[in-house]
């Protein structure tokens, strides 16, 4: 049996709205991202979804889109033998975090690896665009790109490369916290203007390029002074209860800077102190988490992505 695991994501990093994005890995060595297990079958697929967060799925597995991915492979390789999928449900839906980016990436890796890798790093990230965009409801790749291919990945979109890795700052710590209720991606990109102000372009378009050239230099606190979100947080923090006050109580406990994973509710903060980070997860665990099944993690970058297990 082949074991795939896919790791959670933070789109937009707050200054790269649908630009930038970048995968998580807790620092307890926990793995935080849904897993795909694969072996043969004599034909078809066979699919069932185990984990804490499977009962949000569809009841019907033929709904899900890792047995789309399976029945996509099998009809593309013209496949007379069959596969039996086994989708790891970790990441709660509607969190954040990348979920249905992690389903996919897990599923079609596995597949690819299974299968003797019949697509290329760009056509099989392609694909995982095109299946994510089936849940989210259109594609874009700052989920996909950081979890399949690790790190933090800005978004090209060129006719021969959608996205390239930028240099990280390896002494930051990501407090990342779900607090247990979902949002929809859909509801909450539609709480966004059609269109902004010419300033306000100017300024979305000077905190990404300032903070791609403070990684590149590893200027640490130009990025941290860039890592601002024009485009998005302003309209949807007040749709993510207790966002607001989450992020005036982290500054006051010395985080550098607090911003929205994805579209929400997650939220992360960044320090270069472990034990600033601690604390910070400690006042979320008390006052950010609401529900059962919420949580928080202390993380860094996860830079392998995607990997078998």
């Amino acid at each position: 049996m082949l074991t795939v695991y896919a790791p959670a994501s933070m789109g937009n990093v707050g200054v790269g709205f649908d630009l930038l994005g970048a995968a998580l890995a807790p620092v307890d060595g926990s793995l935080l991202g849904d897993r795909v297990m694969i072996s043969g079958a004599e034909e078809g697929v066979h699919f069932s979804q185990v984990g804490p967060w499977a009962h949000k799925l569809p009841a019907d597995g033929k709904d899900n889109i890792v047995y789309q991915c399976a029945e996509f492979f099998l009809d593309k390789l013209q496949r007379q033998d069959g596969v039996t999928v086994c989708l790891e449900k970790n990441l709660p839906v509607g969190s954040g975090l990348g979920s249905s980016a992690s389903s996919v990436v897990a599923g079609l890796y596995a597949l690819n690896e299974y299968f003797g890798l019949p697509f290329d790093q760009q056509a099989l990230l392609g694909l995982m665009g095109e299946f994510e965009g089936k849940i989210s409801g259109s594609v874009h790749y700052d989920n996909v790109a950081p979890c399949y291919l690790g790190g933090m990945q800005l978004m090209l979109n060129s006719r021969d490369k959608a996205c390239a890795v930028i240099p990280s700052f390896d002494n930051w710590y990501w407090v990342v916290a779900y607090p247990g209720i979902s949002l929809s991606t859909a509801k909450m990109r539609a709480l966004l203007p059609e269109q902004y102000d010419k300033s306000v372009a100017i300024d979305f378009g000077r905190h990404l390029s300032a903070f791609v050239h403070a990684s590149y230099q590893q200027d640490a606190a130009l990025a941290i002074e860039m890592l601002k979100d024009v485009l998005a947080e302003p309209y949807r923090a007040a749709s993510i209860p207790g966002y607001t006050d989450a992020r005036a109580a982290l500054t006051e406990l010395g985080m550098l800077t607090t911003g929205i994973s994805g579209s929400g509710p997650t939220l992360f903060s960044v320090t270069d102190d472990l034990a600033t980070a601690e604390k910070a997860k400690d006042w979320l665990m008390e006052h950010y988490i609401s529900e059962s099944g919420g949580f928080t993690h202390v993380c860094k970058l996860d830079q392998l992505g995607t990997r078998c297990v």
